[in-house]
């Protein structure tokens, strides 16, 4: 009897052992979140007199005052200054015939479309911009893609009477309580030098803190891909692969964003998850 029970030991021990190696395994094989460079560490967050700094560039002026940001500190990734990824201003199309030949029919896209005018963003050419400046049908639009987060969208940049212009601030930020904790890129405007995290669609810093990053209707955009841009929008105009141009060094400011800031407030909140 005592042989018996020594080996249904034996048996379950072996077994236990096996199961923990197993979960040992897994737990080992699961991908770890990529480590990405803090910002705060960096020195890219500093103090000027009574302001607090974001770092935007070798130029002084090229800096971003933060000093009212809702954001965390510890929490913005990179710091690689402004523009590095080049948002465009003035884009060029070509049709849908001429852009055939460089985009198989998986390839993604958003399309954005009022009136007669259709505009077909190529998302590798987002990725590559991340943020294009455009209109659509006399309004001013913008078509944007984050590939940390798989975030793509048309915006629209109007408010009221003014126009907002839109770039990349060469940061990132998560939030472990929004779209599953992953990094999104932080956009800026050229007109207040606001910072704008897409992820929780508002500004978090600087004049317009607390506005809504305007989201197009859906009614007038969507995220297709080229096979559906061929059938349905034949006579669309497909953005141009390979733009470049050379970054302003000024622009007009708007002093005065009261009612800006009065009209486009976004409700309090801390965003979604996907």
């Amino acid at each position: 009897m005592k042989y018996l029970i020594l080996i249904l030991f034996v048996i379950v021990l072996a077994s236990c052992s096996g199961n923990v190696s197993q979960e040992a395994s897994q737990e080992k094989q699961q991908p770890e979140k990529k480590q990405r460079p803090i910002a705060v560490d960096n020195g890219k967050i500093f103090t000027a007199g009574s302001q607090k700094m974001l770092y935007g560039g070798q130029d002084s002026a090229q800096h971003f005052d933060i000093t009212n940001n809702e954001l965390k500190d510890e929490q913005f990734h990179y710091g690689i200054g402004r523009e590095v990824f080049p948002a465009l201003l003035d884009p060029e199309f070509i049709t849908v015939s001429a852009a055939d030949s460089q985009w198989h029919d998986t390839t993604r896209f958003l399309v954005a479309y009022a009136g007669d005018e259709v505009k077909a963003y190529a998302v590798p050419d987002l990725t590559r911009h991340e943020v294009v400046n455009d209109s659509l049908n006399g309004k001013p639009i913008m078509a944007a893609y984050c590939i940390l987060a798989d975030l793509g969208a048309i915006y629209d940049r109007q408010y009221g009477d003014k126009t907002l212009t839109f770039a990349l601030s060469g940061y990132t930020y998560f939030d472990e309580n929004v779209w599953d904790g992953l990094d999104g890129f932080v956009f800026w405007d050229r007109e207040t030098e606001s910072l704008w995290w897409p992820l929780i669609g508002r500004a978090v810093s600087g004049p317009l803190k607390g506005v809504q990053l305007l989201e197009m209707d859906k009614q007038y955009w969507k995220d297709t891909d080229w096979a559906t841009v061929k059938e349905k929008y034949p006579s669309a105009q497909v953005m141009q692969s390979g733009q470049d141009f050379e970054r302003p060094n000024a622009w007009p400011a708007l002093t005065d964003v009261s009612e800006i800031v009065e009209t486009y407030q976004s409700a309090p909140g801390k965003g979604q998850s996907r």
